[in-house]
């Protein structure tokens, strides 16, 4: 059996599985209905929901101390978390720094890549960035997700240098 999602509308996933039997393939198209939710919160306030995958993606799947993930940016941050049935399954952060804004540790649960969720993420941070009166947005990037970040108008700016033991890039995009 093969699974093959697509993120649709309003949160609804139309998801096609094949099944395989005598060498026929059959499609069924099954209509999923995924409550999407996406909650911005300031500081510590109710900031265990973006914790949960940071926690998640940085300590465990990327082996990140622990020490290093929660750093003086939190406290002053908006976090942005998307719920998928009330569980937390993606997050990033916007902080107003030095006359620009920083987008930052933006993250989803294995699970739900390739679901768009990133996308969204980023889509909102830069426009609360922008109603906020942003004029430049600034990121650091691990440097396999360089590409990712360029589809949003980043560019790369400086050289590599390693963070928490893993290569990263700063990139910034600024606001016309």
């Amino acid at each position: 059996m093969i699974h093959i999602s697509i993120l649709g509308t309003a949160g609804i996933v139309r998801q096609k599985v094949y099944y395989h039997n005598d060498d026929t393939i059959r499609g069924i198209i099954i209509k999923i209905e995924m409550k999407l939710e996406m909650k911005w919160t300031a500081g510590y306030d109710n900031f265990s929901g973006a914790y949960t995958v940071r926690k998640e993606v940085f300590v465990k799947e990327q082996k990140i101390d622990e020490e290093l993930e929660l750093d003086e940016y939190d406290n002053i941050s908006l976090h942005l978390t998307i719920y998928r049935n009330s569980k937390p399954v993606a997050t990033g952060r916007l902080c107003e720094h030095e006359n620009s804004f920083i987008i930052g540790r933006v993250c989803v649960l294995k699970e739900y890549r390739k679901m768009e969720l990133g996308r969204m993420l980023m889509e909102k941070l830069i426009e609360k960035a922008i109603s906020l009166g942003a004029k430049k947005l600034r990121l650091s990037s691990q440097t396999t997700a360089i590409g990712f970040y360029s589809r949003f108008g980043f560019s790369v700016c400086g050289d590599t240098y390693q963070d928490a033991g893993i290569e990263h890039i700063s990139m910034v995009r600024k606001i016309i």
